[in-house]
Formats: C-alpha cells, sequence, structure tokens
C-alpha cells in the first residue's frame, strides 16, 4: 500500500520542516521528488538525503510568489519526465499579529507567498494534468483557516483563502481525474518553532514550548513525519475516492478543547 514507485512528485517549500518530511516519505515509497525551495541550501540539503537513502530527487530554487519563475521550474520537470503526477504546496510563512497591527507590508508579504504561492503552483502544473490524465494535489493549510486563532489576522486569512481555493480547484476538475485536497495541522514541531521560541522568549523556551504544546488536547505538537503520513495516503492511489476535502490533524485541538 502506498507505493509510488513511478510518480513524479513536485513539493515546494521541501527544504525544511513538513515540506521536508513529505519529499522524504515520498521518496522512500518510490517517488521521484522534484523540490521547489527559495533556500537553496536547504533544498539541496533535502535531495542530498534522498539520493544517500537510494531515492531520486532534485532540487530547484524558486520563489514560489513570482509566476514566471514558478512556471518555468514546471515546465523543466515537464520537459525532464514528461509528466507532473502529484503536487503538494507546503511552501508558507508565518505572521503574528491582530488587525490593528497588520501593516500592509505584513499582509501583502503574507498574501503573496500563502495564497498567491499556492495559486501559482496549481496554475503551473494544472494543464499537464489535464493533458496527461489526471493528477493530485495535496496544499497545506493549517486550523488557523477554519477557526480563530488570536494573533495571527493575516496568517488565518491566507490559509482560510488556501482552503477555499482547495475546494474550488476540487470542483472545477474532477472530471478531469484531478484530486485536490488539503491537510489543516495543528502546532507542529519544526525549526521554526524553535527559533520562535529563542527570538521570544529567551531564557523561556523550555517553559513556553510546554505551554504551547498543552494548547493541543493531546498534550504535544505533532511531528513533521505525522503530517507527512497523512500526505502520502492522500497522494496515494488508495485516496483515489477522496478530493475536496480539508483534513485537520491537530491532537484534538478542534473538537475537544474546553
Amino acid at each position: 500500500m502506498f507505493n509510488l514507485e513511478g510518480k513524479i512528485a513536485a513539493i515546494t517549500g521541501g527544504g525544511s520542516g513538513i515540506g521536508k518530511a513529505i519529499a522524504e516519505l515520498f521518496a522512500s515509497q518510490g517517488a521521484e521528488v522534484f523540490i521547489l525551495e527559495l533556500n537553496e541550501a536547504t533544498g539541496e540539503e533535502t535531495v542530498k538525503n534522498i539520493l544517500s537513502k537510494g531515492g531520486k530527487a532534485k532540487a530547484f530554487t524558486c520563489n514560489v510568489a513570482e509566476q514566471t519563475q514558478v512556471k518555468d521550474v514546471f515546465a523543466a520537470i515537464v520537459n525532464e519526465s514528461n509528466r507532473v503526477d502529484i503536487l503538494v504546496n507546503c511552501a508558507g510563512i508565518s505572521h503574528i499579529g491582530r488587525l490593528e497591527n497588520t501593516t500592509e507590508a505584513d499582509f501583502d508579504r503574507i498574501f503573496a507567498v500563502n495564497v498567491k504561492g499556492v495559486y501559482n503552483a496549481m496554475a503551473g502544473v494544472i494543464l499537464h494534468m489535464k493533458k496527461q490524465g489526471g493528477g493530485v494535489i495535496l496544499n497545506l493549510a493549517s486550523i488557523a483557516g477554519s477557526i480563530g486563532i488570536a494573533d495571527r489576522f493575516a496568517y488565518s486569512m491566507s490559509k482560510g483563502a488556501l482552503i477555499s481555493m482547495t475546494f474550488s480547484v476540487a470542483q472545477d476538475y474532477v472530471a478531469d481525474n484531478i484530486r485536490c485536497n488539503c491537510i489543516s495541522p495543528a502546532r507542529v514541531h519544526t525549526a521554526f518553532v524553535d527559533g520562535f521560541l529563542k527570538k521570544n522568549y529567551a531564557g523561556k523556551e523550555e517553559e513556553m514550548f510546554e505551554k504551547l504544546s498543552k494548547v493541543q488536547p493531546i498534550g504535544r505538537m505533532g511531528k513533521p513525519e505525522e503530517i507527512a503520513a497523512l500526505a502520502l495516503y492522500l497522494c496515494s492511489d488508495e485516496a483515489a475516492f477522496v478530493t475536496g476535502t480539508d483534513y485537520p490533524i491537530d491532537g484534538g485541538y478542534i473538537r475537544l478543547r474546553n
């Protein structure tokens, strides 16, 4: 089960965090992985890890907010592999702030990456997927996109838009055998979380980590590998009957919190 042998998978933001975990898991399951990553060093590091385990991978340095760059990368992938079977949109940035202290520049930056970046990537593959007779698109959203989270105004906006785009693409292309779903994690322990705590709570990292972990009723943060496991299912042939759905993976946050 969950065999991706012969599949061509493109993953934005595959150089770190959840994107890295997805790239490495997909490669271990037989997919040839193409990583679109703004940070050239982290993209190449993920490729190195995959190749060292006998997998197939290649990285492209790409700013997903720039449509021309994204379309050029997908043209190169199709030129090399003749198809794109799977697109996973993991590239994204965060922001802390309410409406009153979110500047126009903050808002535009979040929108450019988290919303337009996903639009650019989907637009870059959709015609190829139609021509080849189908494909799978998976977007990494957040529980912030469907419920209110304090001090995450612009970030929540962007993830809500991503969820809506997912539903629209699923509706518009179901007849083309293109499935589109999204995953909405709660807090996941990545290097971003560690950096955030170091920057904002110097000397109190352990205390704050424990506090943030307990926000999830299950009592801890998620692991990138756990999100990757759900992504693998949704992008595999075992999920052939699944489209147009948002999957919370949140340690009980939405349903079980008091």
